[in-house]
């Protein structure tokens, strides 16, 4: 047997193709979006105008349903349409709950 066929032997069979990402789904906890008070609004609006491009962060942020957190460097910052991209994720300003450098 040719090494290329037997290598594809081993590889995983999924009978029910998106199978697990529904299991996933319905795993996810569904929660309400907190409502910032102004003290913490005002301290995020300072921490954004802080981030700079390259910078690392390690960004908590709601989505669709539940908060994310997403750690790495950030590539874009869009001040005008309100959001950031932190490696290929673009964050809206409005869903940021925390910002940590």
């Amino acid at each position: 047997m040719p090494r290329a066929d037997r290598a594809s032997q081993f590889q995983p069979f999924a009978a029910l193709k998106g199978f697990e990402e529904a299991l996933k789904e319905r795993e996810r906890i569904e929660v309400e979006k907190i409502e910032l008070s102004e003290e913490a609004l005002d301290y995020l609006d300072y921490q954004l105008s802080l981030l700079k491009v390259g910078d690392m962060v390690s960004i908590i942020y709601y989505d669709y349903g539940a908060y994310v957190q997403k750690t790495g460097l950030i590539s874009n910052i869009k001040k005008d349409a309100k959001y950031l991209t932190v490696v290929t994720t673009d964050i809206s300003f409005d869903m940021i709950r925390e910002i940590r450098t």
